[in-house]
């Protein structure tokens, strides 16, 4: 004799056999995904997908240690340059007793507190530091594109079609691979893009906190609280002037993340200027003009200086350079005076240090950037087929070179 259970018995997890709703939270934010989103989240995850497997290639092609017949830790081609230093920060601190005996707290300080705090919170849970920093960027980086491709959309009746390209055009860039690791871009723009895109909707509040947020990852955020501040200054607003001032506070608020930071370094060093010393001791970052910065750029590219690898990274420093003047220059005949402020306060920095360093990294953070190609490419269709047919295979080039362990700007 067979028994039939009731409904509510055959599914422990639901009292009515069928299946379970989503949780409150997972549901509000799935709503406020749009089919557009999901379209650029998914493409989002085709190109992690396309890096991971690079570095699973490189752990095989370019094995550790002098054994050629034993791959490389897959997680090891993660491992590289700066994040030593996040990792060294998250797990130990700026000045903690091995640090100070080691000697590296002098550059360690160069390094804002954002992205080692955040990596230590999820450490708590995820016990591998490694897989730890990759989560924060896979997580950071996914609210980045919706983000981004929101921003591209603003005003357009293609607005779908233009997030797809903006998007498309960042994650195939030749630095994307930056996206994927451990670093602060992910987080940074994660921040920033969603401040942004608070500044263009006229919520000073949220765009003030969310551009706070971005500046203790990066000093770049105050780059970018200058422009939301233009922003603020152009913006036409009837309101009383009072709530003028306050929402003018807001653009203000980005400062305190960095003073703060520099206070606190100041307790431990009684320097005042400790992060920037700690620039220019570890990465020549002391002020020289732009002539002075292009010539020995210049000469470390070309004239035989370095082995060919640091010589061929020192022309992507020139080309990333050059496509950043090109920009400046076509924000400011459009007259985008916000975007061209962040724009020209990122060129200075970078390009009056001894030489350039780290340009093409910082051409993913360059939201106008990847905007106006995909503006552009909506209105000439041979721009999108350049873009895929001849830039687009540079981002395989240096995700190699990143995830060999060749990298170095």
């Amino acid at each position: 004799m067979t028994t039939t259970l009731p409904v509510a018995e055959r599914n422990p997890l639901s009292p009515t056999g069928k299946k379970p709703p989503v949780a409150p939270v997972q549901r509000r934010l799935l709503d406020r995904l749009t089919p557009a989103d999901l379209r650029v989240l998914r493409l989002y995850l085709f190109t992690r997908l396309g890096l991971w497997l690079v570095a699973y290639c490189t752990s095989w092609l370019s094995p550790a240690g002098s054994d050629a017949e034993t791959p490389a830790r897959w997680l090891s081609r993660w491992e590289q340059w700066d994040w030593a230093h996040y990792q060294h920060i998250a797990e130990y601190g700026y000045f903690d007793a091995f640090t100070r005996d080691e000697g590296a707290s002098d550059n360690l300080v160069a390094f804002f507190p954002g992205f080692p705090l955040t990596l230590r919170a999820v450490h708590t849970v995820i016990t591998d530091w490694t897989v730890a920093g990759l989560l924060i960027s896979l997580v950071s980086g996914a609210v980045a594109v919706v983000a981004l491709a929101r921003i591209a959309g603003l005003g357009r009746p293609d607005s779908a079609l233009a997030g797809q390209r903006a998007t498309g055009f960042l994650l195939l860039s030749p630095a994307a691979v930056f996206l994927a690791v451990g670093y602060t871009e992910s987080l940074f723009l994660a921040f920033a893009l969603p401040a942004w895109l608070a500044a263009k909707n006229r919520k000073w509040p949220l765009a003030g906190l969310l551009t706070a947020a971005a500046t203790t990852a990066r000093v770049s955020g105050l780059f970018l609280a200058a422009a939301i501040t233009v922003e603020f200054l152009l913006a036409q607003d009837d309101r009383r002037v009072h709530r003028r001032l306050r929402s003018l506070f807001w653009c203000a608020l980005p400062v305190l993340p960095a003073a703060a930071y520099t206070a606190y370094l100041y307790a431990h060093t009684g320097d005042w200027m400790a992060w920037k010393h700690a620039q220019e001791r570890g990465w020549n970052r002391n002020f020289h003009t732009p002539a002075e910065a292009f010539r020995n750029t210049w000469h470390n590219a070309f004239d035989h200086l370095q082995t060919t690898g640091y010589a061929w990274e020192f022309q992507l420093e020139l080309a990333a350079m050059a496509t950043g003047l090109l920009l400046m220059a076509w924000l400011l005949y459009r007259r985008r005076w916000p975007e061209a402020v962040y724009i020209v306060l990122t060129l200075w920095a970078l390009g009056t240090s001894y030489w350039y360093l780290s340009i093409p990294r910082a051409t993913l953070l360059w939201w106008p950037l990847w905007t106006g190609l995909a503006h552009w490419s909506l209105r000439r269709g041979w721009v999108k087929e350049a873009y895929v047919g001849a830039v687009a295979p540079l981002a395989v080039v240096l995700a190699v070179t990143f995830t060999s362990g060749h990298w170095s700007g």
